[in-house]
């Protein structure tokens, strides 16, 4: 199907796929937060906050539409933390990757990992 013959996205899936586009870029070893995320977002689409950029991710499975994968592990909590119910799969992929924890190694050094869109 052309381009042109798409239909339209709904507003969930417009900034599904905006959330998801951002979150591809995080690097490796680096992290951001559910805040960050919607703000940069939200200077696009003007809607969504932490808390429907958290629901984006835990439908994506992962993937985003197009079967790439998106490394969901690298947005975390203003605090640094991953979600609960993710902790250990998320720290275990934070930590190979050598993204700086704090000292205990129980969250994201933010201070030292954040990473901003127009970083790199």
């Amino acid at each position: 199907m052309p381009a042109t013959d798409r239909p339209t996205p709904s507003p969930a899936e417009e900034y599904a796929a905006a959330v998801l586009a951002l979150v591809r870029q995080v690097p490796a070893a680096r992290a951001t937060t559910y805040g960050l995320v919607a703000e940069v977002v939200a200077e696009s689409l003007h809607r969504g906050g932490p808390r429907q950029v958290g629901a984006v991710l835990a439908g994506s499975a992962g993937v985003d539409d197009d079967g790439a994968p998106v490394p969901w592990w690298r947005v975390v909590n203003a605090a640094g933390a991953p979600p609960a119910h993710h902790r250990d799969a998320a720290m275990a992929e934070l930590r190979a990757e050598g993204c700086p924890l704090v000292r205990d190694g129980t969250r994201v050094d933010l201070r030292r990992a954040v990473w901003f869109p127009d970083q790199d």
